[in-house]
């Protein structure tokens, strides 16, 4: 009989290979760092096609600058052993061809075809969410999600799949429904709870998420870098909305910046983080300077847009040269990528990516024009829109230092709607209104800020 992974895939590798293929299987789905046992095992002379190509995916899933050639011997490799492969895997060797040669549209619709034939492949699954995610195509991750769901609904880990894709387009009940649903069956199930703490941020209810994640963190043990970083980079924003910029802080130094420093979603998390603090009005000291650091080696790195632009700022606000370097990589992007994501880089990241190191050297109303163009344009960007709203706040930023003070008030009372209690935002409002000049909404808004009003 042929062997099946955990999820009951057939898989065509022998017995000793099956511990890394559920490793790396369960790994992707559930956030887990023993997915990366994957790459020993593709380092035996006789490794099955399966584990090399599981292997090629984990390398392309770095997000740097050779990755794709990492990948290629991967390929060949698990070339020469496909006349023993099933048809799964031979259709995987020509999603992970696709994705070396940058052809994601030919990704999407091969790992699509996968997981409908296979629903019960959620490696896949998980593959296909990656890309989606990156452009932007939040419907297609929830059809894909529900495709399986309408098969295998019972499918652990499922939930939170299920819950980020409806989250993404805003459908909030339905996605704390899903989130709780996949949390029945797996109590710890990462995406889930990260599904939830979305929801809980979006509609304010902060209190709630901050309880619910300090509740659930000793559970973080054993997943991969992203996944406990981003954990606690939501619980940071919790207490960031509370004011308590101390928590936000010791959450950055023992946990968001404190794993894997040259990896591409710890580095955007740290300066998501501290940018946001920034923003709320608290110092941050020299952390920019050990970010910048390791943020040097990104200078001509454009794998993805959402990425670059973050390290741009990153490196311009440590004062680092590299950010020209970097503008002048996507200025190339923006002419010369592939189709799929050329207008992205042209009309989205660009204008950001300057508007952005235009601000992170002090020049407002400089910035302002380009960040204006730029923020209504970022939802194919890549990110979640949780990740993408960093953007909508340095856009804010650039509206108050340049005196733009009509626009910033509409931003910031629209704002103040889902996060009534949001200490740095009501201080915002504070000084805005004494700029222009209402001195009795300044003090309303200083007195929720304070606590001295709930409302």
């Amino acid at each position: 009989m042929m062997p099946r992974d955990l999820l009951g895939n057939p898989v065509t590798v022998p017995e000793a290979s099956l511990p890394a293929i559920n490793d790396f299987v369960g790994g992707m789905i559930a956030y887990e760092a023993r997915a990366l046992n994957i790459l020993p095992a593709a380092q035996g002379a006789d490794a099955p096609a399966l584990v090399h190509l599981y292997a090629g995916f984990l390398n392309l899933l770095a997000e740097a600058p050779g990755a794709a050639e990492a990948a290629r011997p991967h390929l060949d490799a698990a070339r020469l052993r496909l006349a023993t492969a099933n048809e799964r895997e031979r259709r995987l060797a020509d999603a992970l061809a696709a994705w070396i040669a940058d052809d994601i549209d030919s990704t999407v619709a091969i790992l699509s075809a996968i997981l409908a034939d296979h629903p019960r492949d959620l490696a896949t699954l998980k593959l296909l969410h990656y890309h989606l995610f990156n452009h932007g195509d939040f419907p297609a991750m929830l059809r894909a999600a529900q495709g399986v769901a309408a098969v295998a609904p019972d499918l652990p880990y499922l939930g939170g799949c299920l819950a980020f894709a409806y989250e993404q387009l805003h459908l909030l009940a339905e996605a704390e429904a899903a989130a709780r649903a996949g949390l029945a069956i797996v109590p710890t199930d990462p995406w889930a709870q990260h599904a939830l703490a979305h929801v809980w941020l979006t509609q304010g209810r902060i209190d709630e998420g901050l309880a619910a994640l300090i509740e659930w963190s000793p559970g973080w043990q054993g997943l991969n870098s992203f996944m406990v970083t981003h954990l606690w980079w939501h619980l940071a924003l919790f207490h960031l909305s509370r004011g308590d910029a101390p928590a936000a802080l010791a959450i950055y130094d023992a946990q968001v910046w404190a794993h894997a420093r040259d990896y591409s979603q710890d580095q955007v998390g740290a300066v998501s983080l501290l940018a946001r603090l920034e923003l709320a009005g608290y110092s941050v000291g020299g952390r920019w300077a050990d970010v910048g650091t390791y943020l040097a080696a990104r200078a001509t790195d454009v794998v993805q847009p959402f990425l670059s632009v973050q390290y741009a700022y990153g490196l311009a606000r440590a004062g680092r040269a590299e950010a020209d370097q970097l503008l002048a990589a996507i200025a190339e992007a923006a002419q010369t990528a592939q189709d799929h994501s050329r207008a992205t880089w042209r009309d989205a990241a660009l204008p950001l990516a300057r508007g952005l190191v235009a601000l992170a050297r002090g020049q407002a109303a400089e910035a302002l024009p380009l960040l204006s163009d730029a923020v209504p344009r970022l939802a194919r960007l890549g990110g979640s829109h949780a990740q993408r709203d960093l953007f909508a706040q340095f856009l804010l930023d650039a509206q108050i230092k340049a005196g733009a003070w009509v626009e910033a008030q509409q931003a910031l009372e629209l704002r103040r709607a889902s996060d009534p209690g949001n200490v740095p935002l009501n201080r915002a409002l504070a000084a805005l209104y004494r700029q222009l000049g209402l001195p009795q909404l300044a003090e309303q808004a200083a007195a929720r800020a304070d606590g001295r009003a709930t409302a």
